[in-house]
């Protein structure tokens, strides 16, 4: 298998260790737990992180992918992409203010700037996994 062929694996597995990192940080705060918390989201970040190298080298490498078919199933693959894509440009400028924020011990604004972050990169992560499902998985030809 080459490399091109095992990075939307590869990138799906990332989004879904943000997504798990990120539901646990989420919990270890709310449970008080200030330093599993900071560790938690640095590890969704670098997860993040690696899943921007391995998304940009893919489309270095292949290109992007129509979806094979149609029906309702390219309705909705395109209907959650749509979103997703959206949704990821306003994600890293939101991570990035709110990890600013925390590092900065500016705590009561990185609370308020979170609220939003964290549903809209738990969204975007969780999104990318069903979008490389639905197109690797579920298409009727995946490319």
């Amino acid at each position: 298998m080459t490399v091109a062929a095992a990075l939307p694996t590869v990138n799906a597995a990332l989004n879904a260790t943000s997504a798990a990192l990120l539901l646990l940080g989420w919990r270890a705060i709310r449970a008080g737990r200030r330093e599993l918390h900071r560790a938690l989201m640095l590890g969704a970040c670098g997860s993040s992180v690696l899943f921007l190298a391995g998304y940009f080298t893919r489309i270095a490498l292949t290109g992007t992918h129509r979806f094979p078919g149609g029906g309702a199933l390219k309705a909705v693959y395109l209907a959650v992409l749509a979103s997703h894509t959206l949704l990821a440009a306003l994600t890293l400028p939101l991570v990035l203010r709110t990890l600013q924020l925390s590092l900065g011990a500016r705590f009561p604004e990185h609370r308020r700037v979170a609220r939003v972050t964290f549903p809209v990169w738990m969204y975007v992560s969780l999104t990318g996994v069903a979008v490389y499902v639905m197109l690797y998985h579920l298409a009727p030809h995946h490319p």
